[in-house]
């Protein structure tokens, strides 16, 4: 993207919290979801777009589950940072390790969002010891606990083109 726009892609397991996140960071954003035996899914993209230190972010939210793959590899193109949405319940899963993989293959600039720290069982503690030397932030999409803030922090540290 131009060099006073970000594009940002949102990872993450199902019901990680990655729609609920851009929606904590832009209240219009868009969201494309079906109904599925586990809830609401996304089947297509999250979309929002705010300012962050005068440059514009460009939020592209992926679907978790695994078929949807190709959606990822799709809306990863050109992008300038990546953030992996953690459920801090749940802790480091198969799917969270396949996507970090993945990025980092890419060399891509990276965060992770260890979300849900506003509920009693939340490990961000565990996550940080799961992922070192990684950037992550404990965050709550539900009351939007550090969202903002851990967005900033991230575009702060993304290189400027």
């Amino acid at each position: 993207m131009a060099e006073d726009r970000l594009k940002i892609v949102v990872f993450g397991s199902f019901n990680a919290g990655k729609s609920s996140f851009i929606q904590a960071l832009d209240p219009r954003s868009r969201h494309i979801e079906a109904s599925s035996e586990e809830g609401p899914t996304t089947v297509a993209l999250d979309f929002g777009r705010l300012k962050v230190n005068g440059r514009a972010v460009y939020l592209f939210g992926t679907p978790g589950q695994e078929r949807f793959e190709f959606v990822r590899q799709i809306l990863s193109r050109g992008m300038d940072g990546a953030i992996i949405i953690v459920d801090a319940t749940k802790g480091v899963d198969t799917m969270t390790r396949h996507l970090h993989a993945q990025l980092k293959a890419l060399d891509v600039p990276l965060a992770f969002m260890a979300n849900k720290c506003d509920c009693p069982d939340a490990m961000p503690d565990a996550i940080c010891r799961d992922l070192p030397g990684e950037m992550v932030f404990p965050i709550s999409t539900l009351n939007r606990e550090n969202v903002h803030a851990a967005l900033e922090t991230f575009v702060e540290k993304l290189p400027i083109r």
